[in-house]
């Protein structure tokens, strides 16, 4: 598929003994992958210069650039949307830049790379501190990275510790006769409770954990789990509450940028050695646990001790007024310091008769992890294949009156989530209050109605119905308006490139450029995707003789599958409209399920690639074998592209779950790096009939 460019003839007069490596990279989609290394590779060629390139993503390792390849470097671009290790590359002219400035000023990062900074040891990872880069490339922030790295890790132990409490109080529960559950002590399902109970206590310390490396590398991750487990242990810091996962966000980011600060101070030779696995570690461990416990932690107990002295002083006001400021409270933190206070203040009113306000409580538990589950169900196409599996968990920690299901879609997008949450949480506090619903046992959830604990059960499933349908609507509302967004405009606030590295200055003389470009991951996405390498060569420029039975890209386009132009102007419809076109050749079983995964994907981020050109893929099984679309748009549909033009040559591939791998990554390959070719494009649009685009496309494979 890939091979090192051979330079052209003459190559090497302008620039002599000038040699570029590249490396290129997209978890969520391989075309701007090849899209970027393709320009790159064109750029150098018309420079005199030969060019390697080395692309990271999920199809794994090709081509890696050698020890030798880095040994002759002579300066390294990372136009990266994620984390890129950059430990190999010490000593080496390191420039970072967004993606998209892959594509649209591969010259001027070639010229720029030569008077790059020297990437230093200790620094793991691509710099992605603010400032923008001239020309405009933009990459996600190193805060967003860390955000989603620690989510990414956390989402398992919140589900695993969350399946196994549901499941050891459904199974190992027994009813008590005021209501609620009790497992019997040293029972078998007692112990499954424990080892859930294990999992939703290490998931603060790694959420922490995982944000600080991120930021810091790995002498900021015993910091930052450990700075987690303070957050979340608030007897350390005399107070009934821990801070919760909210707090584990703040000591993650004070773990690693207190590592980073650290790194920077010059200490003697004899010393390095022993900075990154014993003092940075022992010093910013110690500084961030006692600047929490005298410092942060201090506020925490202050507002736990007045919200109960203020919410003790509310019993007389109105029950919807009070029910609806507990349900706010109980789903603002889900675990946190406002969350408990709401939930002790009615746990402990329980004993004295006024067992209505635990009632408004109880109806507020489950709303955020049944809501946000609903969610993922409402509108798929706005959530990953994780964030869907996590969704379902959610649901049934939500029927067991675990709030904590829906931590990790409030860690990933808090500004959306916690509002939506609080939302139905006031709503179904608010409700309850009104009917007067009263529970007798220090829990929440659909069980504790279903268990008999719940006086007024009709109007309590009702309060929780509503306030989880309200949650949704309104997680979906907010997600959805984010989602509609160009990619541009999704990306505005978040620093862009920045040069990576410390140091001189001038410009280098022979040897070799390394250039790397990675794309965006998705917010559930892996902060480390697996490294991939390529080398691509400049595209053919004659055509081919088209295949015999009319046929390209493996026989999975055909002119069956193409459209000379297209009725849709926007991108939904042109999505409906392509998966119409492909259901004409038998293969896909279910249009409406290849239409979601395909718009799934593009909530994930937009496969408008600039250049007039948009290529949707959908991995389903609502295909049964490989196919591929292509239709064009005289008008133009606005994709979100990053330069801004409206798609008017657009490809749809569409591959089953089970060949989605090489042979999806393959297919995005081949077609990326050949649009790259304005010639081909030029072409490809003023092909008069289909038979016509087929004889173009023929020169793909």
């Amino acid at each position: 598929m890939t091979r090192p460019a051979e330079p052209s003839e003459g190559a090497g007069t302008a620039k002599e003994g000038l040699r570029l490596l590249a490396v290129t990279a997209c978890p969520t989609g391989i075309a701007h992958t090849y899209m970027a290394a393709e320009k790159l590779s064109q750029a150098a060629e018309a420079m005199g210069i030969a060019m390697k390139v080395e692309t990271q993503g999920s199809i794994g390792a090709e081509n890696v650039l050698s020890d030798n390849d880095v040994e002759e470097a002579d300066g390294i671009i990372i136009a990266a949307d994620k984390d890129v290790d950059l430990s190999r590359f010490v000593g080496k002219r390191v420039l970072t830049v967004g993606v998209s400035e892959g594509i649209s000023h591969p010259e001027r990062l070639i010229e720029r790379v030569r008077s790059a900074p020297l990437h230093e040891a200790g620094s793991g990872h691509a710099a992605t501190s603010g400032g923008a880069l001239a020309g405009g490339g933009k990459e996600r922030s190193v805060a967003y990275k860390a955000l989603m790295n620690g989510v990414s890790y956390m989402i398992p132990f919140v589900v695993v510790g969350g399946l196994l409490i549901a499941v050891s109080l459904a199974f190992g529960g027994h009813p008590q006769a005021s209501g609620g559950l009790v497992i019997p002590p040293g029972s078998f399902w007692q112990h499954v409770n424990d080892i859930g109970t294990i999992g939703f206590t290490l998931m603060v310390p790694i959420l922490s954990g995982y944000i600080a490396y991120a930021i810091g590398d790995r002498p900021a991750l015993v910091p930052g789990m450990i700075g987690g487990w303070i957050a979340n242990t608030g007897s350390l810091y005399d107070s009934k509450a821990g801070a919760g996962f909210i707090g584990a966000i703040v000591t993650g980011f004070l773990a690693g940028y207190l590592v980073l600060w650290i790194k920077k101070v010059r200490v003697p030779k004899f010393v390095q050695p022993i900075m990154p696995i014993i003092v940075i570690p022992i010093v910013a461990t110690t500084s961030l646990g006692l600047f929490f416990i005298y410092v942060v932690g201090k506020p925490i107990s202050w507002v736990f001790a007045h919200l109960t002295s203020w919410l003790s002083s509310m019993t007389g006001t109105s029950a919807i007024v009070l029910g609806t400021i507990l349900g706010l409270m109980i789903a603002f933190d889900m675990g946190g310091p406002v969350n408990k206070t709401a939930f002790l203040f009615g746990a402990g009113l329980i004993a004295t008769g006024h067992e209505t306000v635990m009632g408004m409580c109880a109806a507020a538990i489950p709303v955020m992890p049944l809501g946000q589950g609903l969610a993922t169900l409402i509108r798929r196409r706005l959530y990953t294949d994780q964030e869907r599996e996590t969704g379902i968990a959610a649901l049934f920690m939500g029927f067991f009156g675990i709030s904590e299901g829906a931590i990790p879609f409030a860690a990933a997008r808090p500004a959306k989530v916690i509002p939506a949450n609080m939302l139905g949480g006031a709503v179904a506090g608010a409700v309850a209050g009104m009917a007067g619903v009263k529970d007798a046992v220090p829990h929440g959830g659909p069980i504790v109605g279903v268990l008999g604990a719940v006086g007024g059960v009709p109007t309590y499933f009702i309060a929780i119905v509503i306030g989880s349908v309200v949650t949704a609507l309104a997680t979906v509302a907010l997600v959805s308006f984010e989602g509609r967004k160009p990619q541009a405009a999704v990306a505005a606030g978040i620093p862009g490139p920045a040069l990576a590295g410390a140091g001189g200055g001038g410009g280098g003389g022979g040897g070799t450029v390394v250039v790397s470009s990675v794309s965006s991951v998705p917010p559930s996405g892996r902060a480390k995707a697996a490294t991939a390498t390529a080398v691509v060569e400049a595209p053919p420029r004659t055509a081919r003789v088209p295949s015999p039975d009319g046929e390209v890209l493996s026989g999975y386009l055909t002119e069956e599958t193409v459209r000379e132009q297209l009725t849709a102007d926007d991108k939904e419809s042109a999505i409906r409209e392509l998966a119409g076109l492909l259901a004409g050749t038998g293969k896909v079983t279910d249009v409406g399920a290849l239409v979601d995964a395909a718009l799934a994907r593009e909530a994930q981020g937009t496969t408008g690639l600039g250049e007039e050109i948009a290529i949707p893929h959908a991995k389903t099984d609502a295909v049964s074998a490989p196919v591929v679309g292509f239709a064009r748009s005289t008008d133009g549909i606005e994709w979100g592209a990053v330069d801004g033009t409206k798609a008017k040559l657009i490809f749809m591939i569409s591959v089953p779950e089970a060949s989605a791998g090489d042979e999806h990554l393959r297919i995005l390959a081949l077609l990326s790096r050949k649009l790259m070719d304005t010639e081909f494009r030029e072409r490809l649009a003023e092909a008069p009939t289909r038979g016509d685009i087929m004889r173009v496309l023929a020169e793909v494979d």
